[in-house]
């Protein structure tokens, strides 16, 4: 998706956005021996100039879906093969497609969709043939979405200030439940609660029971960064700068470094995603 601002711009007054900045995607091994994680050498899997963007695994974990913006300047949505490691287009539209997410079911994936009159809202994609599909046709501007079930979506809201919405497909409304919020959100690996991170003061992640709508902090984050991603065994990762941090709800005091990647060129990493097995990262660092 373009940085928040830009994002803002167009949700607020359909102004042309500046160009995202240029960003890579990279594919680490995850080692977990006991309280410590081991990573390898990144593997970069966009060796092309310009926006590549937003990982997020499929279920299975054999591929990745992801956002680029290439020569035609289109934002669209792709999926690298790991085993044949290449990248294959998804869509090819009139429209600009951010944040892929394979949906519950397996069988499409959720994107947030710049529509032609600069809307941001939710549609779905099916894997196989089939038309493109509206989803919460009232909510608005949708800037990212977690799935939390079938029916339930975890919602960022563009906003003064952005605020974290729960929506039901059932019904197609929204409810907020936090307002001054971070970008990323997750449903907890193998738990009923959602995290997101909660900005309105030091900024820490926070887990959240969705049918309460209470929920009670986890960590303050790392400064200056907004992006984690959880383990199957409920260990955080986050990154600052070149370097890779972990933390164990429960255990830790606070967030131990796992790498810093400077040395193999990886800098300034913002977004993260790890696979169901737990063995496998993707981030994004600037290019």
């Amino acid at each position: 998706m373009f940085p928040e601002l830009a994002f803002l711009a167009l949700a607020q007054a359909a102004a042309p956005a500046a160009a995202p900045a240029a960003s890579d995607i990279y594919l680490l091994e995850l080692r977990r021996d006991g309280a410590r994680i081991a990573v390898s050498r990144p593997s970069r899997i966009t060796d092309w100039k310009g926006y590549d963007n937003q990982p997020s695994f499929t279920p299975d974990g054999r591929a990745l879906l992801y956002t680029s913006i290439r020569d035609d300047k289109q934002a669209d949505i792709y999926r690298y093969d790991l085993a044949q490691k290449t990248s294959a287009r998804l869509t090819t539209t009139a429209e600009a497609e951010y944040s892929p997410t394979v949906t519950p079911d397996g069988r499409a994936f959720s994107v947030v969709r710049v529509e032609k009159d600069g809307t941001q809202r939710l549609w779905r994609f099916p894997f196989g043939p089939g038309e493109p599909e509206l989803l919460l046709a009232d909510v608005k501007p949708v800037g990212y979405h977690a799935w939390l079930d079938a029916e339930t979506l975890l919602l960022f809201v563009l906003g003064r200030p952005a605020t974290l919405q729960l929506a039901s497909l059932k019904d197609g409304r929204a409810e907020i439940v936090a307002s001054d919020v971070g970008r990323s959100l997750h449903r907890i690996p193998g738990t009923r609660f959602a995290s997101y991170l909660d900005k309105s003061g030091v900024a820490t992640i926070r887990r959240l029971e969705p049918r309460s709508r209470k929920s009670e902090e986890v960590v303050a984050a790392l400064d200056g960064s907004e992006d984690y991603a959880w383990l199957p065994d409920g260990r955080l990762l986050m990154a600052q700068g070149s370097r890779l941090f972990s933390h164990r709800p429960g255990a830790d005091a606070t967030w131990r470094i796992v790498a810093d990647l400077a040395e193999q060129g990886v800098r300034r990493i913002t977004r993260l995603a790890v696979n169901a097995k737990g063995d496998r990262l993707a981030l994004v660092a600037a290019e």
